[in-house]
């Protein structure tokens, strides 16, 4: 790389399947915020595979082997597979584990996981075909996630219709509790893991509280692995358990998100984590 030159960073997005429309989505939320706010150091390009595995450059389709000379850093949003290429092309690249891919996407193996650095997973039942099949597992109220949506139902008929109507949806037991969300980085600010201020959307934390919820996030991110950045969703009920809800791997730059939102309150910008990401690679 040349001195006093802008650094090439290719944000790649697509691939097919399931990952598809998110990555181009959360592919194209990164290109537009590094655009906006970090056009004097970086230059970004658009790469983009598409349904049929054809790899683009600013729109135009290109060969692998070529992009070696086109970039010098690239965040992987879609599948952690296409990093295992990137890697053989040797270039730098950012994107999330394969083993925290297997537990974004698998329920069971999450669980099995999570025991392991003190976390609990709410019950649930994937694809149930009777509404009984989940009352004998867990009590109302429950959770149902279907296409991204959620809804609490707490009317066993209620539940029965839905399930009736629907074969791809996935019921939870409903947990109490504080709600907490924390942000963490690695390497940053001289610290391991950095854990971002405990935001949360019911209820005050104690100290005690606090150091819980931060310990574990440690160990979570750690025991990930490869990770450069995790967002992470609890719910600490009455009793003292620690539920995880949900981790995300790609922070939301948007101007009105929660993590812009930390980072504002601890007197950075989100773009100084960007920065600090692309360091921790090149």
């Amino acid at each position: 790389m040349e001195t006093g030159f802008k650094k090439r960073v290719g944000i790649l997005r697509g691939g097919a399947g399931k990952y598809y429309a998110s990555s181009i989505k959360k592919g194209g939320e990164i290109i537009l915020y590094i655009s906006e706010n970090l056009s004097d150091k970086y230059k970004v390009i658009d790469i983009l595979i598409d349904k049929d595995y054809i790899w683009h450059l600013g729109g135009v389709p290109i060969n692998m082997s070529d992009l070696a000379n086109k970039v010098d850093v690239i965040w992987n949003t879609t599948h952690p597979s296409f990093s295992s290429i990137l890697d053989g092309l040797n270039i730098p690249n950012i994107s999330i584990s394969s083993f925290y891919s297997k537990l974004e996407n698998d329920r069971e193996f999450l669980r099995e996981h999570m025991k392991r650095v003190g976390l609990n997973i709410p019950r649930f039942v994937i694809s149930p075909k009777t509404a009984q099949e989940v009352f004998r597992k867990f009590g109302s109220p429950w959770l149902i996630k279907n296409s991204n949506k959620v809804r609490l139902i707490k009317n066993f008929n209620e539940l029965s219709e839905i399930i009736s109507n629907s074969d791809d949806l996935i019921v939870e037991e409903f947990i109490t509790g504080k709600v907490a969300r924390v942000h963490s980085v690695r390497k940053f600010r001289n610290e391991e893991v950095y854990n971002f201020p405990l935001g949360n959307s019911l209820g005050s934390f104690s100290s005690e509280e606090k150091e819980k919820i931060f310990s574990l996030v440690k160990d979570l991110h750690i025991y990930i692995g490869g990770m450069h950045y995790l967002k992470i969703d609890f719910i600490l009920t009455p009793r003292g358990k620690v539920y995880l809800l949900q981790i995300d791997g790609i922070p939301d730059f948007k101007t009105d998100s929660h993590f812009s939102l930390v980072c504002e309150y601890i007197g950075i910008k989100p773009h100084s984590v960007i920065e600090h990401i692309f360091e921790q690679v090149l």
